[in-house]
């Protein structure tokens, strides 16, 4: 049986091999513990009634999103909570919102959206609660509002950010939720994370010129990627990967606007 990683974590630092490991300093913050997201109560915004989070559920159904566990997962986390104050009013209207650092928490619509795509991987197909569906790798945890989603519908969710004011940030918004299946990770995400591998899912937060070879390597045998990707000129576009046993099968999708994908940290 491989050996699970213990946390804090050490990720490889820019330009080691993908796959391995060095020593370096605590480079990875586990979120642990055993609470629920909706038992977290905002501290004065107002928005602590379900009633916003619902009508935004409603709107997410409207627009075609309808796998019941994404949307039950979309109530249950408050948005507002991953936002400054000062827009917590906007934070349950389909935008991206700015989170510091010149990055965006991305809206929810998108956010559902890749959420359903990546419950629909073939490794998936039989699993019906969260439990049954093993670990999946985020690139870019941002503020960690998609990683406490997450949360609700895998097993164990790995979240990596290469910049360290998000990084921290996201841990600050985490520590409260006591989430036990989220480990934050501090590194380059265009490597992956070996350590944690195989993932049953890859979902990524930027988007580059092609999905890096990392991540592909570190998928399970039915598991799929579910990113953004840039053409040649200039756009991006959803890109969903499957990793069969015979090799893997790309499909391209509706456009979508990341921010671009980065190695190296920050």
């Amino acid at each position: 049986m491989t050996r699970r990683p213990t946390f804090p974590a050490t990720l490889p630092t820019q330009g080691a091999a993908a796959g391995r490991t060095r020593p370096a300093t605590p480079a990875a913050t586990a979120v642990r513990a055993s609470a629920s997201v909706a038992a977290v109560r905002p501290q004065g915004l107002g928005l602590d009634s379900q009633a916003a989070r619902e009508r935004m559920v409603q709107k997410l159904a409207a627009q075609g999103l309808s796998h019941p566990d994404v949307l039950a997962a979309m109530g249950g986390v408050q948005r507002h909570l991953f936002v400054d104050s000062a827009l917590a009013n906007q934070a349950y209207e389909d935008t991206s919102l700015p989170i510091g650092l010149g990055q965006t928490i991305s809206k929810p619509n998108v956010v559902a959206r890749m959420i359903e795509l990546v419950l629909a991987a073939p490794a998936f197909a039989q699993a019906t609660s969260a439990a049954q569906r093993g670990r999946i790798l985020e690139i870019g945890t941002g503020c960690g509002y998609q990683a406490a989603v997450l949360a609700r519908v895998a097993r164990e969710v790995y979240s990596i950010e290469r910049l360290r004011g998000l990084h921290d940030k996201a841990r600050d918004n985490l520590r409260p939720m006591r989430l036990p299946n989220v480990h934050l990770l501090f590194g380059d995400g265009m490597l992956g994370y070996a350590r944690g591998a195989p993932y049953s899912a890859i979902i990524a937060a930027a988007g580059g010129e092609a999905v890096p070879d990392a991540w592909i390597e570190q998928l399970a045998i039915g598991g799929r990627i579910v990113a953004p990707v840039q053409s040649t000129a200039g756009r991006q576009s959803l890109v969903v990967i499957d990793k069969l046993t015979h090799g893997v099968q790309k499909a391209f999708l509706e456009a979508v606007q990341f921010v671009p994908l980065k190695s190296g940290i920050a």
